[in-house]
């Protein structure tokens, strides 16, 4: 199994940026595809962006396209998750998760996954 810590949050204008970070530890991170998912205080979990285990497909939710980057390094064992023209829409708590590459992958699920971090803390201020 792997273990997922998220780090990068924090507190940011709007029209900014920040990069999110998902560190593994246990099993290599290239067996797994990989997603990223937010949560706003009161809203269900959201789909933001998916990344697949060799890092060569990636995809992102329509709110998010165009702005935000979803890329991994396996050698370091971590995704990334860019984030830019950030508005108040985006705060969120950010969550990063893990699917076993050979599992059935059905990406904007969050049922799919079945590793999740602890999340971290994205607030954009207007």
């Amino acid at each position: 199994q792997v273990q997922l810590v998220e780090s990068g949050g924090g507190l940011v204008q709007a029209g900014g940026s920040l990069r999110l970070s998902c560190a593994a530890s246990g099993r290599t991170l290239s067996w797994y595809n990989m997603g990223w998912f937010r949560q706003a205080p009161g809203k269900e979990r959201e789909w933001v962006a998916a990344i697949s285990w060799s890092g060569g497909t990636t995809y992102y939710a329509d709110s998010v396209k165009g702005r935000f980057t979803i890329s991994r390094d396996n050698a370091k064992n971590t995704v990334y998750l860019q984030m830019n023209s950030l508005n108040p829409e985006d705060t969120a708590v950010y969550y990063c998760a893990a699917r076993s590459k050979i599992s059935a992958w059905s990406l904007s699920s969050s049922a799919s996954y079945d590793y999740w971090g602890q999340g971290t803390q994205v607030t954009v201020s207007s």
